[in-house]
């Protein structure tokens, strides 16, 4: 048994690191849907004495009625459908599971419905800061205003329902009112962050053929500018599906010709529009990359994120219009979107365009005590970071707004439990929670109801059938398994783009275990109905909680006349690290010196990002590959991890059984230090 899996199999004994009290219990929004939907669609009642039981057998409910679950998820959060639905899951297969067929609703309305009651809601809508921590303030009903300008200008522009329009935006207002104008005409969004360089944009863009692309001159971050007027005309010459071009003046540059300029697209005053779509019309496109061929274009629709954005951002996050929230993310992760989601609770949404790190490392905890944040998210890797420089929250900064403690994008280990809790704020709700990009959404993570156990998520999430399976398909308890969902979820993709028979979508999720979602984690369910995560169980690279593939990176690094071959692998650490490796097979005659280190790692970052920069490239007699040709990733990620060979891989799948000898004894000499 794994050291994990016996941890998970004694915490009954473990003291939970924190506990809410009764008052918040009560309060709780999951306490009072439980109540409601128990006398209005027969759930278990809510105990709110006993809420561990009383969340458990909410979720049995959830997931054994799904019907039943998510109507009330619709009527708890009052979800205007213009027409209504026939059934609420006409069909549960997966893939191609059919949710409310026959309604039409539009994700912007419910966004910007708070603004038709400002007075109770209070008055910000986002609050915007960057490096030089200057707050903007845009309220409810300006962002409503500028919404319906921006959407009444797309349609000038004909754009209409299933049109795509891109964005090459950081984390600012600006991106936010372009996906909600988007979204309100019933255009497809898609963004990327303006660190992603041209190729990384290109291959995301130019799948999905955008109408309309919204564009920075450039940003601010680490305390420098970087123009990209350059990138922004390169993308204009790459994308002939482009119409139009509108400019966001970011660092002040005068807009080139033939574009338009932000200010006189949202200058007006019409009153809204709203186009009512079926519940499963395209909402945006979210990237996420695999191990070979283009980044996955994940379709995702208006009806399923809007129910399960509801869901998480109301029930799980507690979230209401009394609330600031902020993640650090940016517009190329799927947590920008998450966040965004928070309007639709009422909360004010907190924008924060710059580095996680500067100008030192405590930075977020600086912008949460500026906004009066009350829930903060970030990512593992940020506090672990935080915990190695010293950096102590509690003292330096007045966090007494914050109520609740979030993080994804990797597993937090226990160390960073405890640092938050005793580094931080000790009677604060940490919620580290996990999901993915291809739900947009959480499988298991933040129940303001329940303890928190060190090291561990609080529990699946409503409507989320949750289950780990050993390789026979057989759900396993206090064991590591893979982590599956047995019943649909109304987030999951309605499809990839440029994918018509479903092949890839299919071959993602569903080889493995036909019919059932496979995700590509190793889990660990306990017997207390807490998760723990220990990382992929596949070779996607995930940094910060973003998904890179790797043949991203191979056709940067192969361009290079010195490299023959070349193999990168992402493997995660007990310390919350992720160590990235690349190994690179020489031309002949070539070294591998400094100075190709840096041509290497220049490359990789001007055409993907800073984010795929390995952490260190390492040269090899060879890459090995299976007998079909396809390089070997997951068997040299489980040398480096430790697995024996003979455990690694099948020897007679393998094309050269010595060059992953090769890597045994590198594994041995090398392993990055826990």
């Amino acid at each position: 048994m794994s050291s994990a899996a016996q941890s998970a199999s004694g915490q009954e004994a473990q003291e939970p690191l924190w506990q809410p009290g009764p008052d918040r219990i009560a309060r709780a929004q999951v306490t009072c849907f439980q109540s409601w939907a128990a006398s209005r669609f027969g759930a278990p009642a809510a105990h709110p004495s006993d809420p561990l039981t009383s969340y458990q057998a909410l979720h049995t409910w959830s997931v054994r009625e799904p019907e039943r679950f998510w109507q009330a998820v619709a009527e708890w959060f009052d979800v205007r459908f213009s027409t209504p639905y026939d059934t609420v899951l006409a069909d549960a297969s997966m893939p191609g599971a059919v949710w409310f067929p026959g309604a039409t609703l539009n994700y912007a309305e419910h966004a910007l419905r708070p603004a038709e009651d400002a007075s109770r809601t209070g008055g910000a809508a986002l609050i915007h800061l960057d490096e030089r921590h200057e707050i903007r303030e845009i309220d409810r009903s300006e962002l409503r205003r500028q919404v319906a300008s921006l959407a009444e200008q797309l349609r000038r522009l004909g754009v209409a329902p299933g049109d795509r329009v891109s964005g090459y935006l950081p984390n600012i207002p600006q991106a936010v009112i372009a996906l909600l104008a988007t979204a309100a005409v019933g255009a497809v969004w898609a963004s990327c962050a303006p660190d992603f360089g041209v190729r990384s944009v290109l291959d995301r863009f130019q799948q999905v053929e955008p109408v309309v692309l919204f564009a920075v001159d450039g940003y601010r971050y680490g305390g420098k500018e970087h123009d990209r007027r350059g990138i922004v005309a390169e993308l204009r010459r790459e994308l002939p599906t482009v119409r139009a071009v509108v400019h966001i003046p970011l660092l002040g540059t005068a807009a080139p010709g033939g574009v338009l300029e932000w200010d006189a697209l949202v200058g007006g005053d019409p009153e809204p529009v709203y186009e009512q779509v079926p519940f499963d019309h395209p909402l945006w496109v979210l990237y996420s990359s695999g191990t070979t061929g283009l980044p996955k274009a994940i379709v995702q629709s208006q009806g399923g994120i809007l129910l399960e954005h509801l869901k998480q951002a109301g029930l799980h996050m507690d979230l209401g219009p009394s609330d600031r929230f902020f993640w650090y993310t940016s517009t190329g992760w799927m947590m920008w979107n998450f966040l965004v989601s928070g309007l639709l609770v009422g909360s004010t949404v907190v924008l924060y365009d710059g580095s996680p790190g500067y100008p030192d490392t405590g930075a977020q905890w600086r912008v949460a005590e500026r906004t009066r944040t009350t829930v903060f998210g970030t990512s593992a890797a940020y506090v672990m970071a935080c915990r190695k420089a010293g950096v102590e929250p509690a003292r330096d900064y007045d966090l007494s707004a914050v109520q609740c403690i979030a993080t994804t994008g990797s597993p937090l280990p226990p160390d960073g439990f405890r640092w938050i809790h005793d580094a931080v704020k000790e009677d604060t709700w940490l919620a580290s929670v996990s999901g993915g990009t291809d739900v947009c959404s959480c499988f298991a993570g933040g129940v303001p109801t329940l303890p928190v156990y060190t090291g561990e998520l609080q529990a699946a999430c409503l409507g989320t059938d949750l289950q780990a399976w050993d390789a026979n398909g057989k759900p396993v308890l206090d064991e590591v398994g893979e982590l599956v969902v047995a019943q649909p979820m109304p987030s999951m993709p309605i499809g990839f783009w440029n994918d018509p028979d479903g092949t890839r979508y299919r071959e993602s999720y569903f080889e493995m275990f036909p019919g059932v979602w496979r995700h590509g984690d190793w889990i660990t369910i306990t017997s207390h109905g807490t998760v723990i995560i220990h990382g992929r169980s596949d070779s996607t690279l995930n940094r910060q909680g973003v998904r890179m593939g790797s043949a991203d990176i191979y056709e940067v690094v192969e361009r290079l006349p010195e490299i023959r071959e070349s193999l990168v692998i992402g493997i995660e650490q007990p310390d919350g690290g992720y160590w990235m490796p690349l190994f690179v097979q020489l031309a002949e005659d070539a070294t591998l010196d400094d100075r190709l280190r840096d041509r290497i790692k220049r490359a990789i970052r001007s055409e993907l990002s800073p984010r795929h920069v390995p952490d260190e490239i390492i040269a090899v007699p060879g890459v090995p590959h299976t007998l079909t040709g396809k390089r070997i990733e997951v068997p040299v990620k489980r040398l480096l991890q430790g697995t024996p060979l003979d455990k690694a891989v099948n020897p007679g799948s393998v094309d050269d059984l010595g060059l992953l000898r090769y890597y045994e004894k590198l594994a041995a000499d090398r392993r990055p230090q826990s």
